[in-house]
């Protein structure tokens, strides 16, 4: 749902990213502290400790919402869902996992752990205030104040009962526990998502005109993320649940066009390519499966030096970036495609090749599927951006 961003650190085996629209939140956030909570709450501390303040101010915060996350993840792992990592992003953060949780006593408990930490944090941080504060500099306990008040609101703010919001996971685990139906319940859960992105859109058109620009645009921004995200997430478990259970078997084409290891990396883009418009061939040879080729490995080659380069030389060899197997699950196939970007990825069984997978006859598939046996208004939407 979200890019992977930049990759910053690991941190219990989890990999923390950041996406590039964080930047810009946290510009936002050091403007925000630096010119006006800070001067507001702290008189007469002069321009370079409000700048310093507004800085020390975001990093806590940001390191705040890692915390709330991690916890997210760790819990997750505990219950057997596999999870990747961290990515901060313009709204906040989210920790990235590959499927839903398996039971709603799981999903309850790995969606509470955020706010449970983030409640511990202010508890902590208003501690170390109420501790600091006779003695030391407004410029430290100012930041650790409002550290104390910004983790408050970050966990009240992910209570409320939104999906995917932590707070409309925990309704959803509750909905989910009531019918033993995920994805009844995830549809209710996005649906009241959706209508509280609705209403932040609506306070940001108050606020508006009411004359505030920054926080109306903030608002307004915020509602239509959460709603998108709210629908998003819904189709992405209709993907999910709809492919369960389908083997690729069903969905390969057999009896690709292969091309040879000594074929000229010139052959291949003007026989192969500009001929049957594939992006990538299995290169085979007496009957034995070398590897792959595609336009990437194509494009890192100098056009001079085409005819003088085989594709034996760049060929990627079977691996799991190019690859699965014959019994894997069209879920872990469409996966695996969003993993690596490759959108068609070799059928293989017993080290043989038994054809291609495409994202576009998964796709087509798909629509079919959810044609035949879904009609619900998120289902019928999917099913256009599908086509």
């Amino acid at each position: 749902m979200f890019g992977k961003g930049f990759k910053l650190f690991k941190l219990f085996g989890f990999e923390v990213r950041i996406d590039a629209s964080w930047l810009i939140l946290a510009i936002l956030i050091i403007l925000s502290l630096s010119s006006g909570y800070f001067p507001l709450h702290y008189k007469d501390l002069g321009t370079r400790s409000y700048i310093i303040m507004g800085v020390v101010g975001a990093v806590g915060l940001f390191a705040s919402i890692i915390i709330h996350e991690m916890c997210h993840s760790l819990v997750g792992r505990r219950y057997g869902v596999p999870m990747h990592g961290i990515t901060l992003f313009m709204f906040g953060g989210v920790a990235q996992m590959d499927q839903e949780s398996k039971t709603p006593k799981a999903e309850f408990v790995m969606a509470i752990a955020g706010p449970i930490a983030s409640f511990i944090l202010a508890g902590a941080f208003y501690l170390l205030y109420l501790g600091l504060n006779p003695m030391a500099p407004k410029t430290i306990s100012g930041v650790i104040r409002y550290l104390a008040w910004i983790n408050i609101i970050l966990a009240i703010f992910n209570l409320l009962p939104a999906f995917p919001l932590d707070g409309g996971r925990i309704l959803r685990s509750a909905l989910w526990a009531m019918k033993d139906n995920l994805r009844w319940a995830t549809r209710i859960a996005s649906s009241i998502g959706a209508g509280f992105g609705i209403v932040l859109i609506l306070l940001g058109i108050l606020a508006l005109l009411g004359g505030s620009l920054v926080g109306g645009l903030w608002w307004c921004l915020l509602g239509m993320f959460l709603r998108g995200i709210s629908h998003a997430s819904y189709q992405q478990l209709l993907v999910r649940d709809t492919l369960a259970g389908e083997s690729v078997q069903k969905l390969i084409r057999a009896n690709p066009v292969t091309v040879t290891s000594d074929l000229s990396i010139a052959d291949l883009v003007e026989h192969y390519i500009y001929e049957y418009h594939y992006k990538m061939f299995p290169v085979v040879d007496d009957g034995e499966l070398r590897g792959a080729v595609s336009t990437r490995q194509v494009k890192d080659v100098p056009r001079d030096e085409w005819d003088r380069t085989t594709v034996g030389e760049v060929a990627e060899k079977p691996s799991d970036s190019n690859s699965i197997a014959l019994d894997t699950e069209a879920s872990q196939a469409l996966e695996q495609i969003k993993k690596t970007g490759n959108s068609r990825l070799l059928v293989v069984d017993d080290g043989a090749i038994e054809g291609i997978v495409t994202l576009r006859d998964m796709m087509d598939f798909l629509a079919l599927k959810l044609d035949i046996e879904d009609n619900d208004s998120q289902a019928r939407h999917l099913r256009q951006k599908l086509r």
